[in-house]
């Protein structure tokens, strides 16, 4: 069957790492499902294993992707992105991985999941909206609701629209009811997110008209000291990423003085995930995506995603579907 994978990682050209081959079928096993692909997705993760980070040699070559939407027999799936060796809904222990880090590539044809990682996939979402979900908007759903707290009526600052997080908190949050302000260098960008839900979109830097109780911060050394700026007195600054750099100065005395809080977010649990899927649904939101191509083109979406061009998530599928 047709995969997206690994053999050898090139820090300086990810794309160039990307290599398209062939791999056996998966065989089934108790308590895992054989997913018929019709489209996965791509997130900065795959780049980072693609530049060699965290890849121990003796693992490659490894099928990338963790995002995948598709069928088993007769019913129609996404499947939650994470692997762990906790019980239940328990899925962010220590030893937390996603599935490509752990031999579960989803850029195949077909991928073998855990059973219990299957959710029905809404009618109301296409194959590429569904795919979109599992990792960047589970990301996002747990930095608004679970580590944020967000409540209706909230403020939140969404830095750096475009995104497959970004986008995805601006979207939630305007659907759960918060005022949303978003940045973006980007005329275009700033558009677009008016369009998704944001209320205000403002140039970087800009001065936000009201302090923020949520900042959603995945940009990192770029954006970080205007997000310290523009949070509110008691708010709250969630952090899942850093695309500009990890490393930027803190001004504690802001801190300290506004009783702010900084609070580090990661993915989310199987139960967060049921509960992205229902609220989807419900709010009839539909997650943007930016492209979809087929996996002999996979390069292609990977350098799209490090022009920081894209609105919305870069999706694949297989040649054939």
């Amino acid at each position: 069957m047709q995969v997206v994978e690994l053999r050898a990682p090139n820090p300086e050209d990810p794309a160039a790492a990307v290599v398209v081959g062939e791999r056996p079928e998966p065989e089934p096993a108790d308590g895992w499902s054989v997913v018929e692909v019709e489209a996965a997705a791509l997130n900065m993760h795959d780049v980072w294993l693609l530049r060699g980070a965290g890849v121990r040699p003796e693992r490659l070559p490894l099928v990338l992707g963790s995002d995948v939407a598709g069928r088993v027999g007769d019913r129609e799936v996404i499947v939650h992105a994470v692997l762990s060796g906790g019980e239940g809904d328990d899925r962010l222990g220590p030893d937390f991985a996603l599935l490509c880090d752990g031999g579960h590539g989803t850029f195949a044809e077909r991928v073998l999941v855990p059973t219990a990682n299957l959710i029905d996939k809404p009618a109301s979402l296409s194959w590429t909206e569904a795919a979109a979900l599992p990792t960047s908007w589970l990301t996002a759903y747990r930095m608004l609701f679970t580590r944020g707290g967000l409540r209706p009526g909230a403020t939140v600052l969404v830095q750096g629209a475009g995104g497959g997080v970004a986008t995805a908190a601006i979207a939630l949050a305007s659907a759960a009811g918060a005022t949303v302000m978003a940045t973006s260098r980007s005329e275009e960008k700033r558009r677009r997110a008016l369009e998704l839900g944001a209320d205000v979109a403002l140039e970087p830097g800009e001065r936000v008209p009201e302090p923020a109780n949520i900042v959603i911060e995945t940009v990192g050394a770029a954006t970080w000291e205007h997000s310290q700026r523009s949070v509110a007195r008691g708010g709250t600054i969630v952090v899942a990423g850093g695309t500009t750099g990890m490393s930027a100065p803190t001004d504690l005395a802001r801190l300290f003085a506004r009783e702010a809080r900084i609070v580090g977010s990661t993915m989310g649990t199987l139960a967060e995930m049921k509960a992205l899927v229902r609220f989807v649904e419900r709010a009839d939101i539909r997650p943007p995506v930016d492209s979809v191509l087929p996996f002999s083109r996979a390069a292609n979406q990977v350098r799209r995603m490090l022009s920081g061009e894209a609105f919305g998530k870069l999706c694949l599928r297989p040649d054939g579907a």
